[in-house]
């Protein structure tokens, strides 16, 4: 190499020196101008604070949690019917001929109405053992419609079970094979799960046994459509079949129970939720002491605080439950809670969402007193409710009772009020009545609270009392005129 290329490499390293301390750009000058011109205090290190360590984080190894309380898990096939529409034969064979609205729904090709019939449906779930003798907790939906319920456990033992209670509002069941000295899971403390924690899961998803899938908790007290359960929201992979298995902590506990996903095909994209286990173990005592569970009613209807309902109120943050609707003669309306009340806290707990209220409310208990904390009218003012049952219907009547102009609980199912002139103004409807509550007969063929009755058996109705007195006089089946939305349709109701 030659003394010039010698020169140009010193050069060369000199510059990449200043611009690697400095964090300058040299430009066309040579070593001995940058030593010249840099000034030493220009190139020196600015003092930084030392940077702080992160807690040291390892991978969790789950095995031994799958080798412990894997054992505890059962696999739950579940047989029964379901009742579908009946398209057998037409004529005098067709058992429904002598049904007065026969001719009509056969000219206008409604064989579909014409009857339900059994049909035998399969499923299957998971579930966990919760005490030695063969007491199970599993989801409410997985037992659903069951005639049977089959438990198969991990050493391929199968027992039939016996569906002690399920609770749909919180989606809890509880089983019971007959069987001693089984394996069972330990359950966690309540609250002491923290988002970002690693969580695992045992079920059966597909009826493939013992699958295990493992994630972290992305959320907590997350509140979906009108279920009042705080659920956990996590990214572990659930799929059909898992429901009802439990999840686990690092510490080998159960947290709670997989319940749903949110997904758009079917299959799992990420999100799953579980119901807490205090929750279901709050149930599930429920249940084994009674064989049935109770929800508190406030009887309000609430919607989110938004900022612009919050600078309205004068509110300092967006948070708490908006009353839209009081119910008339319930607890909130006893308690004197109004329209435009915002609930702030209920115990001292605080409510962030408007779903959290439905949430605690419908974990306590029938009679329970309990203390509001609200916001009305630019100040706080604490209020005590009385909670009712959440199966109560203010107002409703039995079929035998007497008519009530406002709301009735009519033979097919319906609960029925009039429309108010504010009604009549905005759905521009000039009579009918408008379907509160729909069970039953009516729910079975279709009709849905919001649904405005129109007519019965052709016969316009204004009243209670006239579709009381239509209903009374028919046979084995009603036709209503139902106005949803901008439709009006017949529905046809067989009447038990």
């Amino acid at each position: 190499m030659s003394n010039t290329t010698l020169k140009r490499a010193a050069a060369a390293v000199a510059i990449l020196g200043v611009v690697g301390v400095g964090g300058a750009v040299v430009v066309k000058q040579n070593a001995a101008v940058a030593a010249a011109t840099v000034p030493v205090a220009a190139v020196a290190p600015a003092a930084t604070p030392a940077p702080v360590a992160a807690p040291s984080i390892s991978l969790p190894d789950f095995s031994v949690i799958v080798a412990h309380n894997g054992p505890a898990v059962v696999n739950i096939s579940v047989t029964g019917s379901t009742k579908t529409a009946y398209n057998g034969p037409q004529g005098r064979d067709d058992p429904f001929a002598d049904d007065p609205f026969y001719e009509f729904f056969r000219r206008f090709q409604q064989g579909p109405q014409r009857g339900q019939r059994a049909q035998p449906t399969h499923g299957l779930g998971s579930g966990f053992i919760i005490s030695s003798d063969g007491t199970i907790l599993t989801n409410a939906h997985v037992v659903r419609d069951a005639s049977e319920v089959v438990v198969k456990l991990t050493d391929r033992r199968e027992f039939r079970a016996k569906v002690l209670g399920s609770d749909p509002q919180s989606d809890v069941a509880v089983l019971k094979i007959d069987a001693k000295n089984l394996p069972v899971v330990p359950l966690a403390k309540a609250n002491d799960l923290k988002v970002g924690e690693w969580v695992l899961a045992i079920g059966s998803p597909y009826g493939l046994d013992n699958t295990v899938t493992a994630g972290v908790v992305s959320a907590k007290g997350r509140a979906i459509g009108d279920a009042s359960v705080p659920f956990i929201q996590t990214d572990v992979a659930v799929n059909p079949g898992n429901s009802g298995g439990p999840l686990f902590n690092t510490r080998g506990e159960v947290v709670g129970i997989n319940s749903q996903i949110y997904s758009q095909t079917g299959g799992y994209q990420g999100l799953s939720f579980a119901i807490p286990i205090d929750v279901a173990n709050k149930i599930k005592n429920q249940i084994v002491a009674t064989g049935k569970v109770v929800h508190g009613k406030l009887g309000v209807t609430v919607q989110e605080v938004n900022q612009g309902f919050a600078d309205s109120f004068n509110l300092a943050t967006p948070e708490g439950a908006l009353i839209s609707n009081v119910e008339r003669g319930g607890p909130a309306d006893k308690a004197g809670l109004k329209a435009g009340d915002v609930i702030r806290a209920m115990n001292g707990q605080k409510i962030i969402s408007s779903a959290d209220l439905p949430s605690m409310v419908g974990l306590s208990s029938p009679g329970e007193k309990v203390t509001l904390d609200v916001w009305r009218q630019g100040k706080p003012v604490q209020l005590t409710a009385t909670l009712g049952n959440a199966k109560d219907k203010v107002a409703a009547q039995d079929d035998d009772g007497p008519a009530d102009q406002a709301t009735a609980k009519l033979r097919l199912g319906l609960s029925l009020r009039q429309l108010d002139p504010s009604e009549r103004r905005e759905s521009g409807i000039a009579s009918g009545l408008l379907i509160q509550d729909a069970g039953g007969a009516a729910a079975s063929a279709g009709v849905q609270p919001g649904d405005v009755l129109l007519s019965v058996n052709g016969r316009p109705v204004n009243s209670v009392d006239q579709v009381r007195e239509v209903v009374g006089k028919a046979g084995k089946s009603v036709a209503l005129l139902i106005q949803r939305g901008d439709d009006k349709i017949f529905i046809p109701v067989r009447l038990g």
